[in-house]
């Protein structure tokens, strides 16, 4: 089931040198984030237009069947890691579950540890606060924000190496415009560039240079009236995928213009499948399920001066394999301290017609769902077991033909559950504090629990506040530890009516305790809904501002940090939106 990189390659180790000395290729690894298999026109979708991520595919090497998990940041583990999901933590998309655990290594420790510059500008999913953030797992450079979603992608409130900044403009092209001076200053020395894009997810939003072209249009590829297709939101999808589109056609050139496009990796995949029902070539599911259309993505790999244009690869590989393959291009030594679950693509990028590939099986997770894929055959979360060839839209199970097939698929998915479930920790892990390496930690209402009245403004965490806050009784705490010492100065980023202004509150954090009164009103109201192009799941947002706590000091260890109100004069205390912790001097005692 596991394997790691080196030692398994049928080319020779001398052609292995022929063809990765000296180079220490550049690596670009761009993310979509929901956008499914079918929303590219390479795939055949004749709804939209995407040849600049065609061109990848031309250029380079296309992989027809490619597994990612169901949902984000599942995919973004194994992407760093290539180790499943389960094994580094990694079992939600939110308060707390996203994390990678620290003692993974990522593919940015890798790099970097070779000599490369590397950053991460976007989306990141796999944990907020320091050790956990981007710039404790390998990345020099961060922009972007942490969350599994953002509420807004117009200018919206991001983050740069671990501080509040506000973004400039639409998101896609923000992200991609950091990427592109990220080139410029590090072109005289090897790099890897993580760009995880968060469109086409939602919130539907899009400038309208690309609603426009998609608002009025009739879609060809549209589905049938019984599969309830929401066409409007099919547009917006689309229009954000001509956008991302625009933004790799801006990155490559970019790369061109710089002459590094000749000696430079790019990746091209997405997180999950299909964050609707639109034209998906056919397959079962999109996001969240574990059968073909939930989890197969287009991936396209290109490095001009040395992969062969127009390859298409039809053996089955996955996120898991991004690691070791992208160590063996790049001629990088890896140890791995744990066993990897992915293996090496340099074969099959060599030679597509790999005849002693041999046949192997991928498993995708979510939810308590587990099904697995062969070359041939998905065994699904039900047991069912489908032809993929012949069947791709899973209609027919082939149980009774194959019953060999399914005694030996069932065995290998209750063993990997069983040792999935083996190597799970299900000790709590508290979300962390004050690190020495950290100037500023923040705590959103995302990874709090609401007692008493309280609630969250929206019952997907990601992008919610807390509010409701009406009763003495009322609390919120964040289970933490805190792993330095010293005086940090505490903010809310909060709002309050003026009539409800004056309330009295205290936290508390262990020993140490600061008590403070809403003192100013801030009543902004809620924003989103004026970009939307179609009504969002998530929550709305607001222009949340920070108010000065106090001073408190902090000491290593386990605690709980609690917001507790005991004196409300109006009707409730106020909204919150998170906590910041900046240091101000660090302590010896």
């Amino acid at each position: 089931m596991m394997a790691c990189c080196f030692g398994q390659l049928a080319c020779t180790e001398s052609t292995k040198k022929d063809l990765l000395a000296p180079t220490h290729p550049n690596v670009v690894i761009i993310l979509a984030d929901d956008q499914g298999w079918g929303d590219l026109s390479h795939s055949g979708n004749r709804n939209l237009s995407t040849p600049h991520i065609d061109q990848l595919a031309i250029q380079g090497v296309s992989f027809d069947r490619f597994y990612v998990q169901p949902v984000c940041s599942p995919t973004r583990a194994e992407l760093l890691t290539g180790r499943y999901h389960l094994r580094s933590g990694v079992y939600g998309t939110s308060q707390g579950q996203e994390r990678l655990d620290l003692d993974e290594v990522t593919l940015a420790d890798v790099f970097r540890a070779a000599g490369y510059a590397t950053a991460a500008f976007g989306k990141w999913h796999n944990g907020t606060q320091y050790p956990y953030h981007p710039n404790g797992r390998g990345f020099d450079e961060f922009y972007g924000f942490c969350s599994g979603h953002w509420g807004n992608y117009f200018s919206p409130v991001l983050e740069h190496n671990g501080e509040l900044v506000r973004g400039s403009g639409y998101l896609a092209d923000d992200l991609t415009e950091r990427a592109m001076d990220f080139l410029e200053e590090n072109k005289d020395r090897p790099f890897l560039l993580y760009l995880p894009l968060n469109t086409p997810h939602s919130p539907m939003q899009v400038p309208d240079r690309w609603w426009d072209e998609f608002k009025g249009k009739s879609l060809p590829m549209s589905l049938s009236s019984e599969l309830a297709e929401d066409l409007d939101y099919t547009k917006a999808a689309l229009a954000m995928c001509e956008n991302i589109d625009w933004n790799v056609g801006r990155l490559m050139g970019k790369l061109e213009s710089l002459g590094l496009d000749e000696n430079t990796i790019v990746i091209y995949f997405s997180d999950n499948g299909p964050n609707s029902t639109r034209w998906n070539g056919g397959m079962k599911g999109r996001k969240g399920s574990t059968d073909e259309g939930g989890v197969r993505t287009p991936f396209f790999i290109q490095w001009k001066s040395t992969l062969a244009a127009g390859q298409v690869v039809p053996q089955i590989a996955g996120a898991i394999d991004v690691l070791p393959t992208l160590v063996d291009l790049a001629g990088i030594p890896l140890s791995p301290t744990k066993p990897l679950d992915g293996k090496s693509l340099l074969p099959l990028l060599l030679d597509a017609q790999q005849e002693d590939w041999a046949d192997r099986t991928i498993f995708n997770h979510w939810n308590g769902h587990t099904s697995l894929r062969t070359q041939e055959f998905r065994l699904d979360k039900d047991g069912n077991l489908f032809q993929m060839v012949s069947d791709p839209s899973q209609s027919s199970p082939v149980n009774g033909l194959y019953p060999e097939i399914v005694t030996q698929l069932s065995k290998a998915k209750e063993d990997w559950e069983r040792e999935m479930y083996r190597e799970r920790d299900e000790s709590q892990r508290p979300f962390t504090l004050a690190h020495p390496d950290a100037q500023i930690t923040q705590l959103p209402a995302r990874d709090g629990i609401p007692h008493g009245n309280i609630v969250r403004s929206n019952r997907f965490p990601n992008d919610a506040f807390f509010t409701n806050w009406v009763s003495t009784s009322d609390s919120i705490s964040w289970d933490i530890e805190v792993l330095g010492r010293g005086d940090f100065l505490v903010e809310a980023f909060y709002t309050c009516s003026e009539e409800n202004v004056g309330s009295k509150v205290g936290m508390y954090i262990g020993s140490s305790s600061l008590e403070f009164q809403v003192g100013e009103p801030h009543d902004p109201p809620l924003t989103g809904m004026e970009h939307d192009r179609v009504e969002r799941m998530e929550s709305y947002v607001k222009d949340f501002k920070p108010m000065r706590l106090g001073i408190v000091h902090l000491r290593p260890g386990k605690a709980s940090l609690r917001l507790k109100a005991h004196e409300i004069p109006g009707t409730q205390v106020m909204d919150l939106r998170s906590l910041l912790f900046t240091r101000i001097h660090e302590t010896m005692e």
